[in-house]
């Protein structure tokens, strides 16, 4: 394997492997000086309940106080997992239907 071979490997690996980690950005960042669990702490609990790429996130506002909410795709399925933004615990975790949030 030559170095040009060696860089376009890992650069696939790195597009590849991304979703499931590199957002950044979310919906809801106002709220989160209002929650006891970071971003980072609710994604590595989300990827635990379900082993995918992140496709979509936000921190909102429900009934019982805030929640992280995390669109995971695999394969051709599209699981929402809500993390409890105050206690870090797993308060969804389902397949998304044919009308999604």
């Amino acid at each position: 394997m030559n170095f040009k071979t060696s860089i376009a490997t890992a650069a696939l690996a790195l597009v590849i492997s991304a979703p499931a980690f590199a957002q950044t950005h979310y919906t809801g960042q106002e709220l989160a000086k209002y929650a006891k669990v970071s971003l980072e702490q609710a994604r590595a609990t989300a990827l635990r309940a379900v082993h995918g790429a992140i496709v979509a996130q936000e921190l909102e506002k429900e009934t019982g106080g805030l929640r992280y909410s995390f669109d995971i795709k695999v394969g051709k399925k599209t699981y929402e997992v809500g993390v409890d933004a105050k206690t870090g615990k797993v308060i969804e975790n389902a397949v998304e239907g044919a009308n999604p949030d």
